[in-house]
């Protein structure tokens, strides 16, 4: 148990000094710090892409999820997003990497001429981001205390990795979040294929016999139901992670650190491999339903498990791994939310704000997003799965302006704009206060239409709403988007065309 507390222990120290040296010999303008000079080769622009994607959720929302759901968990694997990323990433580069841009509100309202629109998706990224990181450190304390045998509390591990990453990220910026993810994606390969593997032969004998095991004892666990989280929300759920993928204001230092279009492609063809990961997740979980039946919390399956079938150093490098799973994307996500406020929200509000001064702004702004996402995390509530659906129900809600800002004459006005956005978020966010279902907004409407994900309905009303105000404002006098010019749409870079 001292083993396990004291290889944690070192990992967050490890974590701290890695970050640190990766500014090393570099000048921290604000294009460095945000998107690592536009210059990361392809590896690192890799582990960046598979650091926000494979998070906290993966490491135990996964698991929690097929202990808990079962069948319908499978949404989680799925490479569809990829096919979208390979489509949109590269024109999104060309575009702000030709006028300079930074952030993904940068984009917005560059494309819909309007620094309002840009404040408007700046707060929508802000909103969904908060939920994101909120997540990664809910998981961070909850394996940490698992894997160091309750030594270390939650709220503990939570005030830890906070201040582990808001200092590394207020000085190395992106570099010192890719530095890590390089031991992060490691473990978690490793790892977690090692356990997804390992666990079933332990308990069962084989993969075979886990899965005939818990068949015979659950019948129907492993199937879409008829009615709730049916195929219809599978499909819809799945959409809207698909949809979601290049909206995420953090997936935008991603992008733009690449050197080129190439490696972006190259990375989504690449990256789905790496889903693997994923299907290893979903057996550790299924593992976990006979073998320690009864979690309160479906969250802890995988850990329950490690430590009753691994040895104590062994259950420290599981918690090393998840801890990164948690620190690496939360850095990331920190970081983008710190540029939103002060690139986006407060010099669109003082435009004379210099970059310098934007720059300064963003790091003192880490450490108080930090604290305000600590005091959010220890408030509760959402299992780790549901947090992550909820905040991409928000984000994903940017899709529709994104892709048709991409054309190269873009059909949406900025009114549109607008009123699309502002009808996707205002139905999502009281579908949450609420906690209401597609059901309960829809009550008249066709079963399968009962149990779509509320996100992907609200993406509908949305594009009701945005091609109606469009098709009223498009010929009003002296509109900017009247005889919006081809060159103001995505500059596309070889074979990405949309």
């Amino acid at each position: 148990m001292n083993t396990a507390l004291a290889i944690l222990g070192s990992a967050f120290v490890l974590v701290l000094v890695l970050g640190l040296l990766a500014r090393r010999g570099r000048t921290m303008d604000l294009e460095q710090w945000s998107v690592g000079g536009r210059g990361l080769g392809s590896l690192l622009v890799f582990l960046l892409a598979a650091g926000e994607n494979f998070t906290t959720y993966t490491f135990l929302g996964g698991s929690g999820g097929a202990y808990s759901m079962g069948g319908p968990m499978i949404y989680m694997f799925s490479s569809i997003c990829y096919v979208v990323f390979y489509w949109l990433a590269p024109p999104i580069w060309a575009y702000a990497r030709r006028h300079k841009l930074l952030t993904a509100p940068d984009l917005y309202a560059h494309k819909y001429r309007s620094k309002g629109f840009g404040v408007l998706t700046a707060v929508v990224g802000v909103v969904s981001l908060v939920p994101y990181l909120v997540l990664q450190l809910k998981g961070l304390g909850i394996i940490v205390h698992e894997c160091s045998y309750g030594r270390i509390s939650q709220g503990a591990a939570v005030w830890i990795g906070v201040a582990v990453i808001a200092v590394y990220v207020t000085v190395s910026g992106l570099r010192g979040t890719a530095w890590n993810a390089i031991i992060k994606d490691t473990l978690m390969l490793v790892l977690v294929v090692g356990l997804g593997l390992y666990l079933p032969i332990h308990y069962y004998g084989g993969l075979g016999d886990m899965f005939h095991a818990l068949s015979a004892a659950h019948p129907h666990f492993l199937t879409l139901p008829d009615h709730g989280y049916s195929v219809w929300w599978y499909i819809s759920t799945s959409l809207l992670f698909a949809l979601g993928i290049c909206t995420w204001p953090h997936m935008m230092p991603g992008i733009l650190a690449a050197r080129s279009a190439k490696a972006l492609r190259r990375n989504a063809v690449i990256t789905p491999a790496y889903q693997i990961v994923l299907v290893m997740v979903l057996v550790i979980g299924f593992t976990a339903v006979l073998k320690v039946p009864g979690l309160k919390d479906g969250d802890l399956a995988l850990l329950s498990l490690a430590k009753d079938a691994l040895p104590p150093w062994l259950v420290g490098l599981v918690g090393v791994a998840g801890m990164l799973a948690a620190l690496v994307p939360g850095a990331m996500l920190l970081q983008s939310a710190a540029m939103l406020v002060a690139k986006n929200i407060y010099q669109t509000a003082r435009p004379a704000t210099s970059e310098r001064t934007v720059g300064r702004l963003s790091r003192l702004l880490v450490p108080v997003l930090a604290l305000v996402a600590a005091v959010l995390t220890f408030r509760g509530g959402e299992a780790i799965a549901m947090l992550l659906i909820m905040a991409y129900g928000f984000v994903v809600q940017l899709f529709p302006v994104l892709v048709a800002s991409m054309w190269r004459r873009n059909p949406v006005t900025t009114a549109g704009a607008w009123a699309g956005v502002c009808t996707g978020v205002a139905i999502v966010s009281w579908t949450t206060l609420t906690d209401a279902t597609s059901a309960s907004l829809l009550p008249w409407a066709p079963r399968p239409v009962q149990d779509l994900d509320v996100g992907v309905v609200a993406m509908v009303a949305n594009i009701l709403v945005l091609a109606v105000v469009s098709a009223a404002t498009r010929h009003r006098a002296g509109h900017p988007d009247d005889t919006r010019p081809a060159t103001a749409a995505a500059t596309v870079p070889e074979g990405a065309t949309l």
